[in-house]
Order: structure tokens, then C-alpha cells, then sequence
């Protein structure tokens, strides 16, 4: 193999901004941010709008996370959502 071509596989703490969650995984995303994990490490940090504790197949529950309108502009244009 080439050296020097393929990303560091390295432990990265991935935060849900709407839920408030935060798991560690292994990731080669690159981040500029990091945190204290509760072991004590400092590991880069990745803020994610949606993760398996907010998404409505994992939570059963309907949440609409608006990003930059696109709620508005929908239903500016099909109109407004009927409520169950």
C-alpha cells in the first residue's frame, strides 16, 4: 500500500445537538472541535443534527427539524400538514 493516502481511523465523539446525546464511535471524519470524554480523554468532537436518538424510526415519535426553510418553503408550496 502507498503510504500516507488513507485517513486516520481513530475514536470520535459524536453529539446530537437536538437531543442532547452523545456516543463515541470510530470515524476518519475530521473535525476541528474536541471534548472530554467521561474516561478523561480529549477526543475530536462531531456535532450531528440527527442521530438514532432523535430520529423519529428510532424514537416513534414526529419531529420536523427545520434546516435553512425547507419546512416553510414546503408548505409554502403544498400547503400545510394535516396533524394525526
Amino acid at each position: 500500500m502507498k503510504p500516507d493516502i488513507h485517513p486516520q481511523y481513530r475514536p470520535v465523539v459524536f453529539q446530537d445537538q437536538s437531543a442532547g446525546t452523545a456516543f463515541i464511535t470510530r470515524s476518519t471524519i475530521e473535525t476541528a472541535d474536541t471534548i472530554e470524554w467521561d474516561d478523561g480523554n480529549t477526543y475530536p468532537l462531531a456535532k450531528v443534527e440527527i442521530s438514532s436518538a432523535s430520529h423519529p424510526f428510532f424514537t416513534g415519535t414526529m419531529k420536523i427539524v427545520d434546516t435553512a426553510g425547507r419546512v416553510e418553503r414546503f408548505e409554502r408550496r403544498y400547503g400545510k400538514r394535516r396533524k394525526s
